[in-house]
């Protein structure tokens, strides 16, 4: 069974930092791409961040560029996303995403 565990999402003030990591279990995990996504409340999901399975492409949105890092630890079927400088529009819930499975998702709340 595919599995997919976000955790790290907590309550930050504006500026701070966080760090999320996604444990991936069931599939093989080095042979995917892996994605985040974020849903802010009232809103549709948003792409965040990509990376290819060997880690050699990444692609951000705009937003978020020069502010998340995107990156894989294969040997430990692991996800991260580092987050720095938040903003109240990063508050969503972030989900770890593989094609056709997703996370629970872990809660980003950024005040202000």
């Amino acid at each position: 069974e595919v599995q997919l565990v976000e955790s790290g999402g907590d309550l930050v003030q504006l500026g701070g930092s966080l760090r999320l990591s996604c444990a991936g279990s069931g599939f093989t995990f080095g042979n995917y791409g892996m994605s985040w996504v974020r849903q802010a409340p009232g809103k549709g999901r948003e792409w965040v961040s990509g990376i290819t399975a060997g880690g050699w492409t990444i692609w951000y949105i705009d937003s978020v560029k020069d502010r998340f890092t995107i990156s894989r630890d294969n040997a430990k079927n692991t996800l991260y996303l580092q987050m720095i400088s938040l903003k109240p529009e990063d508050t969503a819930v972030y989900y770890c995403n593989t094609p056709g499975f997703w996370g629970q998702g872990t809660q980003v709340t950024v005040s202000s």
